[in-house]
Order: structure tokens, then C-alpha cells, then sequence
């Protein structure tokens, strides 16, 4: 009998909610929207990326799958977060709830592993600009992002098998807007003591990816700083504002949530932190990845409008850009960046990388921060695009 009791609570209330005559709709539309956005937006991305050969390199590649993955880290709670603002019968079973934290945190770690992964792909980038494309190959980076979803699914697989076979005793109260793990072990029949060994793992792991992710880009910035001139300096910083913005919002609102250990919020903090890395994260992910970088804007706005048909010529890893047929491409005079332009009859070629180093350093022994992004100034009256050599690959 003692045992049919504890194993009597197999659904859940979530108390995060206001009630429908409380204003629930006021809320539910405004979230659709964002979820709606997140979707179109991430799935923009992922295309864009997919589509335009411009970009397929590393750091776009780890971008589409981040982006890929952020559909479905928001699909595993904001749905629910939907249909629970709308019903008067806020509930979840126990499976459901258990699938819904396993596929979100899943999801999350998967994305800290591709943060991770992206963070040193722009330390080798800016810091090691000459082996690059030998050290990040297309291989290598299949494998690094296979890795970051096996690790994301099975890192988290044995402890919610274990919270699976825990008693719940009542009461059945979430006091959260989703599943989550330390809600729902609150409710568990189990030693407190265990809820503190998980807590410590939880953070263990987030502070290690924390701190790879924080000296990658410590580091970077030392080397940053140490190029000579401003206009390297300020192109080598743009290519990771970006990954620096992200990293702050999700880990940031991650480190709250879960570095708290036995501090308590009210229930309204609780709420907001949630909604930050759960909905608001997602939100931003897209506008921060493309509103700064011409290059994806480009892409999307050939996804969304495509009026003209581009081809692309590879040179050494470096994506050149031209749109005339061979027999009317002609070489042209040197641009004043010391690159030599000319037809698909041979490849792109600098004349000699070294007379940079006055301007960038020492290029033939340290490269500091620059070997390929393509500037791309287009001429109406010869129907080319004249190409200089200006910043670090991927960028």
C-alpha cells in the first residue's frame, strides 16, 4: 500500500502560468510571435547558409547547424508554454515531462558543445590564420558537430532514466514554466542529498565549457590587440562580437538558472531567467548572426529574392565571387592591395602576401589575424567584381 502511494502522482501542474481570465491570452499572442519568429528566422539562416556556396566554410557551417538546433531547443517548451496559457487544465504527465526535459536540456548541451567548438574554430582562425584551412577541414568539421549532438544526447540519457524510476509523492506542483530537473526532483520521494550531487555536476559542466569558451576568447583578443593597424583591428573584432554576444545571453542566463545551488528567487525571477534562455536567446540568435555580417545579409537576400545567378571559383579555401562568362573574363592591373585578378583560366593569385608586413606585421612568419575575407567591389561597366584580400578566413 505504502508503495502504490508513492507511485500514485504521474501528472503535474505547472504553476508558472496565469490563469486564462487572468490575462492568459495576453501573453499567448505575443509568444506565438516570437515563436514564430524564431522558426522563419533560424530556418532563414539555415538555408541561407545551405544555399549560397559563398559560405560554406567552418564557421557557417557551425552556424546553420547552431541554428538548426535552436528550432527545436525552443519546440520542446514553447509549444507546451502555448497550450498551457490558453487551457485552464495546466498539466503534464510524467512522461511527457520527462521527455520534455530530456530533449531540451539534450538540446541545450548540444548547442554549449557547438559554442564551444565555434569559439576555438575562431581561436585557430585568428590565431593560427596559416594552418587553418589544414587544421579545420571539411572533415574534421563533420566530425566536430556529429560529436556535439552524440555528447548533447547522451551525456543526459542515465540521469533521466534514474529520475524515471524515482517515486513522486506529492505534492505535484511545478513551480516553473517547463520540466525541469531541479522542480521536478523537489517533488521526487528521495534524499535532498542527491538533488545537491546534481546540482554540482550540472554546474561542473557548465563552468568547464564556461571557461574553454572565456580563455579561447581571451586569447583571441590578445592577439587581436596586437595587430597594427586600427582597420585590422576593428574587422578581426567583428568577426567575434558575434559569437561573444551569443555566448554571454545563453550562458549567462544558463549560469543563473543553475550556478545558484541553495540561493532561491522569487517566483517571478525564476520565470524571467527561464524565459531568457529559453525563448528571448533564441530570439536574438538570428538578428545577432545576421545584421552584423554582410555576407549572410547577402545570402538571405538571395534566398528571399533571387534576381541574379552567381558562381563561385574556390581559391586555396577562399571563396571568390564572379558572374561573367570565361571568354569575357580578362586579367586586369593589380589592385592596390597587391592582388593580381584574373579569368577562370587560372586562379586568383596574390602577388607577394609578404609586402603586407608593413602594414599587418610579420605575414610570412605570423599572419596576426588576416588571410582571406573577399571584398568584393563590383564594376558595372566590365561586368566583374575586382577582389582584395582583407581579413581572416570565415569571416
Amino acid at each position: 500500500m505504502e508503495s502504490e502511494n508513492l507511485s500514485a502522482v504521474t501528472e503535474f501542474i505547472f504553476t508558472g502560468f496565469p490563469q486564462l481570465q487572468d490575462g492568459g491570452l495576453l501573453y499567448f499572442f505575443p509568444l506565438l510571435f516570437v515563436y514564430t519568429f524564431i522558426v522563419v528566422g533560424n530556418l532563414m539562416v539555415f538555408f541561407a547558409v545551405r544555399l549560397d556556396t559563398r559560405l560554406h566554410n567552418p564557421m557557417y557551417n557551425f552556424i546553420s547547424i547552431f541554428s538548426f538546433l535552436e528550432i527545436w531547443y525552443t519546440t520542446a517548451t514553447i509549444p507546451k508554454m502555448l497550450s498551457n496559457l490558453i487551457s485552464s487544465q495546466k498539466t503534464i504527465s510524467l512522461t511527457g515531462c520527462l521527455l520534455q526535459m530530456y530533449f531540451f536540456h539534450s538540446l541545450g548541451n548540444t548547442e554549449g558543445a557547438l559554442l564551444t567548438i565555434m569559439a576555438i574554430d575562431r581561436y585557430v582562425a585568428i590565431c593560427n590564420p596559416l594552418h587553418y584551412l589544414t587544421i579545420m577541414t571539411p572533415r574534421l568539421c563533420a566530425q566536430l558537430s556529429a560529436g556535439s549532438c552524440v555528447f548533447g544526447f547522451l551525456i543526459l540519457l542515465p540521469e533521466v532514466v534514474w529520475i524515471s524510476t524515482l517515486p513522486f509523492c506529492g505534492p505535484n506542483q511545478i513551480h516553473q514554466i517547463f520540466c525541469d530537473f531541479g522542480p521536478l526532483l523537489n517533488l521526487a520521494c528521495t534524499d535532498a542529498s542527491v538533488i545537491l550531487v546534481q546540482d554540482v555536476i550540472h554546474a561542473s559542466a557548465i563552468l568547464i565549457t564556461s571557461l574553454i569558451i572565456s580563455l579561447s576568447y581571451i586569447r583571441i583578443v590578445v592577439v587581436i590587440l596586437g595587430i597594427p593597424s586600427a582597420e585590422g583591428r576593428k574587422k578581426a573584432f567583428s568577426t567575434c562580437v558575434a559569437h561573444v554576444a551569443v555566448f554571454l545571453m545563453f550562458f549567462g542566463s544558463v549560469a543563473l538558472m543553475y550556478l545558484r545551488f541553495s540561493a532561491t528567487y522569487t517566483p517571478f525571477w525564476d520565470t524571467a531567467i527561464a524565459v531568457t534562455f529559453s525563448v528571448l536567446s533564441p530570439l536574438f540568435n538570428p538578428m545577432i548572426y545576421s545584421l552584423r555580417n554582410n555576407d549572410m545579409k547577402d545570402a538571405i537576400k538571395k534566398l528571399l529574392c533571387p534576381q541574379k545567378v552567381f558562381r563561385v571559383l574556390p581559391f586555396f579555401g577562399i571563396e571568390s565571387l564572379y558572374k561573367a562568362p570565361s571568354d569575357l573574363m580578362e586579367p586586369m592591373e593589380p589592385t592596390p592591395h597587391d592582388t593580381k585578378v584574373t579569368g577562370p583560366s587560372s586562379f586568383w593569385k596574390l602577388l607577394d602576401i609578404k609586402q603586407k608586413s608593413s602594414e599587418y606585421g610579420d605575414v610570412g612568419n605570423n599572419l596576426p589575424g588576416f588571410l582571406g575575407e573577399l571584398l568584393l567591389v563590383e564594376s558595372q561597366q566590365h561586368n566583374f567584381f575586382a577582389v582584395s584580400v582583407e581579413t581572416m578566413p570565415g569571416t
